[in-house]
């Protein structure tokens, strides 16, 4: 199947603002892009492109007073296949993990591993290590937080999640991801597009979409504690500790989001 993916978001700046956006397609989807959904500005910019410590594309602009809009539009090739279940992925021991996978064990900046590791072996201590003690954070997650967007703040952290029982989906992942750690599972927070395909449509204004990943078994597996089932047509836009590492767009200065639209939509 073929998926439209793209956004279009519009700023107020009263002084000429450095923007950083992480907004394009991950890289290891890079063989299933059919057009990519390059950033474009209005009005047109010199766009600098690099890679963040996470190995994320980010792009950077020095955005002029006035109004500016972000647009990017492109079409991604996806197997159609549902979310992977593997109920005998096993956890590792921490001194079996790769390197490479130590730093998403650590607490970080939405992800207090130190307020939650109590909590965590008191809810989790008895599960079978592995991907049924994911899984089991996944079901606490999801009936634990009722999901709203009026409940939704950039400053939330999971420690406040688990305790005001209210978030939208990056809140669900961040306390999943918490969870996670302080079971000694390494686990990264995910951002990127999730539209409502092979699912009854959805009236709420579609939005980008916030997941976790687990490394067990020798790789990381996708986990979606909000919707907390296996779902079609998931696209990859950045990973990092927690949405710290991966804000959509990041100003450096005062600005007013004046619009905000993004879609996801199959392509007959």
């Amino acid at each position: 199947m073929k998926i439209r993916v793209g956004y279009e978001l519009i700023y107020d700046l009263p002084q000429p603002t450095p923007m950083i956006m992480v907004l394009g397609t991950h890289f290891s989807r890079a063989s299933d892009v059919v057009v990519p959904d390059h950033l474009t500005t209005t009005p047109s910019l010199p766009i600098e492109a690099y890679r963040d410590l996470f190995g994320n594309w980010c792009s950077r602009i020095l955005a002029p007073a006035g109004r500016l809009q972000l647009t990017g539009d492109g079409i991604v090739r996806d197997s159609g296949l549902r979310d992977a279940i593997v109920p005998d992925a096993p956890q590792h021991p921490v001194e079996d993990l790769p390197a490479d996978t130590l730093g998403f064990l650590l607490g970080s900046r939405y992800c207090e591993t130190d307020r939650l590791s109590d909590q965590a072996w008191q809810l989790f201590g008895g599960t079978p290590p592995g991907w049924a003690r994911v899984q089991a954070i996944c079901d606490f997650v999801h009936h634990h937080i009722t999901f709203g967007y009026q409940h939704a703040r950039p400053t939330k952290t999971a420690w406040e999640a688990f305790n005001e029982r209210t978030g939208v989906c990056r809140d669900f992942a961040h306390l999943g991801v918490a969870f996670c750690r302080a079971m000694n599972i390494p686990a990264r927070y995910c951002t990127g597009y999730l539209g409502d395909i092979g699912i009854p449509p959805v009236p709420d204004p579609m939005d980008f979409a916030g997941w976790f990943e687990a490394y067990l078994g020798g790789r990381w597996y996708t986990f979606d504690p909000r919707n907390n089932v296996p779902r079609i047509g998931r696209i990859l836009i950045a990973r990092g500790r927690d949405a710290a590492d991966v804000p959509i767009t990041y100003t450096f200065g005062p600005n007013t989001l004046v619009s905000f639209k993004v879609w996801t939509d199959l392509v007959d």
